[in-house]
């Protein structure tokens, strides 16, 4: 099907508001970079969570999880699945103690835990890893997908699509230097209601197109496996049988019980950080901040996957001779074919705008990475406000033209998103454990960041061992070596330490030494207490997740058991909050 003008209008329209929005915050994101990287600390816990879930929901999303429901049916998502532990990990432990450290990024937080050269290194060492290289390589493959649906929409040559994508991103990085956060969580409400509701729109007039027969007759297309919410495990190997799961116990026991702690993934960093650290910190207060996280893990797990899901499926039986490695582009290709004129300008502008959330934030949390953690701490230290506002959007206009060029080597969208999980492997029981462990120094976090290269280096060409099982190797060696780094090292100067407690407060037993040294009074945070919290909040999340999924597949009866019990305990987590006044 090609675009009617009707198409190119709605498209029009939606650059039209989206800069709209931009030019109207230009003037308040630039009082200063706390306006421009944290929207003044003013966020309501709506918003704020809200902006978490945008920036999440990009133009690679629904083609990841058509390429994953592709291969292994409705359970391939446990790739991102078994990530729940640790968001909810983050709401109940983390959420409140970052926006008590009152700090711009997650990087600058280094300097207030830790101390000396060490710890200045590493500020600017994760400035420069995560703002430029990490950043970069996931803006990357946000590119891939947006180039996979331009091409398969417009028919453009690979030259074209390149061209094309360096333009949106030109685009993004514009709005995103002209309006700083501010504009970009404004846009990001107005992009995530245009994206979610072109992707229902999509699903059900997927589902209910003849050659589906809706969802009984999509499951009589499909073989029973694909409709498995739990991969089949025992087996000796993680086959790949298109639309089943098929993996080892051991496999199985990677993904739920050492990626989510291990592993150091965007929008799900143990601890914390990033984005959704930024988003802590933007907010009003700690209430703020634990309500928006919270938030987010419910709307990011449990309420948004269902319609890709049911796109990806009948996306199997709409282009069932697709190759493997091409199956993603099922879902570009059922908008194309099958919407009407309108629809699918609204859906095309839908995907720019989950495109355009995702990597305006990228683009707003790099800069402030290269700005505050390096330029401003190593570089011009005294300059004045405006002076580092301007540097920023210059900043952020870099990072547009180095993430484009990325296009020309990420293939493969799920497996970005494995290398990623594999080379943070190790790192996140670090990040972790800063927190609640006055031992932890800089060498242990800098140790942490270096060693699961060299053992993804050892697994991948040495012992050939593929993801998920590779986690046990590298997460074993990367302990090994960040708990040998920690005690062949010198401690944070413990007056140092005093400072941190008494500005962060942390929970437990780890800081007791502190607390002597310091003469200081214990926290309010009871971690027994939030541990319960946690373990209620990620059964919420499963069961209001396979509740929707279970009455969207006809299953009544499930689904309605699940959902009640979601509700259930959902208002049961929230009493126990209001009653240790975490609300």
């Amino acid at each position: 099907m090609h675009l009617a003008p009707v198409d190119y209008f709605l498209i029009l329209i939606y650059f039209i508001i989206t800069f709209i929005i931009a030019i109207f915050f230009y003037k308040r994101s630039g009082k200063n970079t706390e306006e421009f990287f944290l929207s003044g600390r003013n966020l309501p816990w709506w918003i704020a969570g809200t902006t978490m879930v945008a920036t999440t929901f990009s133009a690679d999303t629904p083609l990841a999880v058509t390429e994953l429901v592709a291969q292994k049916g409705i359970a391939g998502n446990w790739l991102w699945w078994n990530m729940v532990a640790g968001s909810i990990f983050t709401v109940f432990f983390f959420a409140k103690l970052w926006r008590r450290a009152n700090v711009m990024t997650d990087v600058e937080f280094i300097e207030i835990r830790y101390s000396g050269r060490p710890a200045a290194f590493l500020r600017g060492f994760k400035a420069v890893y995560l703002g430029l290289f990490m950043n970069c390589i996931i803006m990357g493959w946000v590119n891939v997908a947006l180039a996979e649906i331009l091409k398969n929409i417009f028919g453009l040559s690979e030259y074209f699509v390149i061209i094309a994508v360096v333009i949106c991103m030109l685009i993004v990085g514009l709005y995103s230097a002209v309006s700083g956060l501010w504009g970009i969580v404004k846009t990001d409400l107005f992009q995530f209601i245009m994206a979610m509701a072109g992707c229902i729109i999509l699903a059900v007039i997927t589902i209910n197109l003849p050659q589906i027969g809706g969802i009984a007759g999509l499951k009589n297309s499909l073989p029973a496996g694909t409709f498995n919410f739990l991969p089949d495990v025992g087996l000796n190997a993680n086959q790949i049988t298109t639309g089943i799961m098929t993996i080892s116990a051991s496999a199985f026991l990677a993904h739920i019980f050492v990626q989510w702690w291990a592993s150091w993934y965007p929008g799900a960093e143990p601890g914390g950080g990033g984005y959704v650290a930024q988003r802590m910190m933007s907010s009003k207060d700690e209430r703020h901040s634990l309500l928006a996280t919270l938030w987010f893990s419910i709307a990011h797990y449990a309420l948004r996957p269902w319609p890709w899901i049911i796109v990806a499926l009948c996306s199997l039986v709409l282009y069932p001779d697709l190759p493997l490695a091409e199956k993603k582009t099922g879902y570009v290709l059922a908008m194309r074919d099958y919407l009407p004129s309108g629809i699918l300008g609204l859906l095309i502008a839908a995907f720019l705008a989950a495109y355009m959330s995702t990597i305006s934030t990228h683009l707003n949390w790099g800069s402030s990475y290269i700005m505050n953690d390096l330029y401003r701490r190593f570089v011009k230290k005294d300059a004045a406000e405006k002076h580092y506002v301007i540097a920023s959007r210059i900043i952020t206009l870099v990072l547009v033209l180095v993430s484009s060029l990325l296009i020309l080597v990420i293939k493969s969208i799920s497996g970005a998103w494995s290398f990623i999980i594999e080379c943070g492997a190790g790192l996140g029981l670090v990040l972790i454990l800063r927190w609640y462990w006055w031992r932890i120094n800089a060498w242990s976090e800098i140790t942490a960041m270096i060693a699961p290269f060299i053992a993804y280096t050892v697994t991948k060409y040495v012992l050939k061992i593929e993801f998920p099982e590779s986690l046990f190797f590298i997460v074993s060696f990367t302990t090994l070596a960040w708990i040998i780094a920690t005690f062949i090292t010198r401690p944070t100067d413990m007056n140092h330490l005093v400072n941190f407690y008494k500005r962060v407060t942390p929970g437990g037993i780890g800081w007791e030494a502190v607390k002597r040294s310091g003469n200081l009074a214990g926290s309010s945070d009871k971690l027994l207490s939030l541990l319960v919290d946690w373990i209620i909040g990620i059964i919420v999340i499963y069961t209001a997740l396979f509740g929707i999924g279970k009455i969207i597949l006809n299953d009544y009866f499930t689904g309605g058991l699940l959902s009640i019990i979601a509700v259930i305990l959902f208002c049961w987590m929230g009493f126990r909050l209001r009653q240790h006044k975490s609300l």
